[in-house]
């Protein structure tokens, strides 16, 4: 389930604890505030692993007559007060025009410091939020989705090295992913990840097969030994989890 509140660093270093104003609302804004120009990591999926700090960059336009504080986009699933636990820097206001302003934001994320649930993986609104001066505030829905997803990892290994051309190569690997509540990478079993092959002198790979990992997320496939060159797992990733690639193993082929 998301938080209620999470740290907001604002700029000049401060720092303020953000509670919901009142509930999401389906339309336009309310309170004489509007937000525009919304966007989240680019619109790509935020993909966390088990530690370490993940910093995903956000902007907005704000425009109001109001005197205010503390403005900032942040995610949430059923209502306002449904939120992703995270730390929030926001930058000071880039004037645009009168009552008009700018802002780039970061959304830090870090299983290690942040209580994240492995629940929360998949799919986030976006919504914007600003305090008055004066007291109470204005939030409002951005129609906007993020990804949040499981940082997924490969290994590989293909075997003999080298190898008589015409004879068998055997690749293996792995595929595991974050598990948020233990902070360890743990095995995913069942997916369907790619075979990849990059011929020596070449700088591109080609698919080769697509092969499921069993109950334990290991991987394990044949191949014809033609020519040199390298393997690797490539794994496309879902709603919840993200996509990875392993590091490319070289054979030389006799």
């Amino acid at each position: 389930m998301g938080k209620q509140v999470w740290r907001v660093v604002v700029a000049g270093g401060a720092a303020a604890a953000f509670t919901a104003v009142a509930a999401v609302p389906a339309g336009a804004a309310e309170g004489g505030v509007s937000f525009s120009r919304v966007q989240v990591n680019g619109g790509k999926p935020i993909v966390i692993g088990v530690s370490g700090e993940v910093a995903a960059p956000a902007s907005f336009r704000m425009a109001t007559t109001h005197k205010w504080k503390w403005p900032a986009v942040f995610l949430y699933r059923k209502g306002s007060g449904d939120r992703l636990w995270h730390a929030i820097e926001t930058s000071d206001c880039v004037k645009v025009r009168s009552g008009v302003c700018d802002f780039n934001e970061t959304m830090y994320f870090d299983p290690g410091v942040w209580d994240m649930h492995n629940s929360e993986a998949g799919a986030w609104k976006v919504g914007a939020e600003v305090y008055f001066k004066a007291g109470g505030g204005d939030v409002d829905a951005k129609g906007l989705t993020v990804h949040v997803k499981r940082d997924s990892r490969l290994t590989v290994n293909a075997s003999p090295e080298p190898v008589s051309k015409g004879k068998t190569i055997t690749v293996t690997g792995k595929v595991t992913r974050a598990n948020w509540e233990t902070r360890k990478y743990a095995s995913y079993g069942g997916r369907r990840v790619t075979l990849q092959f990059k011929p020596a002198g070449t700088t591109s790979y080609t698919t080769v097969k697509k092969v499921y990992a069993n109950g334990s997320g290991n991987l394990r496939t044949t191949v014809k030994a033609s020519r040199t060159g390298t393997w690797r797992w490539v794994y496309y990733g879902n709603t919840t989890t993200g996509s990875s690639k392993s590091s490319g193993d070289h054979v030389v082929v006799k």
